[in-house]
């Protein structure tokens, strides 16, 4: 791990993924006040939600629930920064989680969306 990548255990990222980006961006656009900014997935935009005003503070992510992210829930998801994705997933599910994604490759790294004991959502994020 690089001296400038995320130390293990903390959150790294938040998404959100759902069928209709574009409308849920505009929602958070209007609530929130964030900037949407298009990234482009290969045919559709994504987006990237940005503080007002600013040049380069990204807060989150508004994806498209297609391709890979077809089988993630419709809600915000948090990236917790571990060494090992793989690992992690094992030890999700020994300690009484379930996998709903992954481990798989994405973003530079690996990543593995999991439901704990008590139902809630997060993934694990290898860089």
């Amino acid at each position: 791990m690089s001296e400038d990548a995320p130390r293990p255990g903390t959150i790294m990222w938040r998404d959100l993924t759902v069928p209709d980006a574009e409308a849920v961006g505009e929602f958070y656009r209007e609530v929130a006040g964030w900037e949407l900014r298009p990234v482009e997935m290969g045919g559709y935009s994504d987006y990237a939600a940005a503080v007002p005003g600013s040049e380069d503070e990204v807060v989150a992510g508004i994806c498209h629930a297609r391709g890979e992210n077809a089988k993630l829930p419709p809600q915000w998801l948090i990236y917790i920064t571990v060494a090992d994705a793989d690992e992690g997933a094992r030890k999700c599910v020994a300690a009484g989680g379930e996998i709903i994604d992954g481990p798989r490759d994405m973003g530079g790294g690996r990543v593995c969306v999991f439901r704990d004991p008590a139902g809630a959502v997060a993934a694990l994020y290898a860089p």
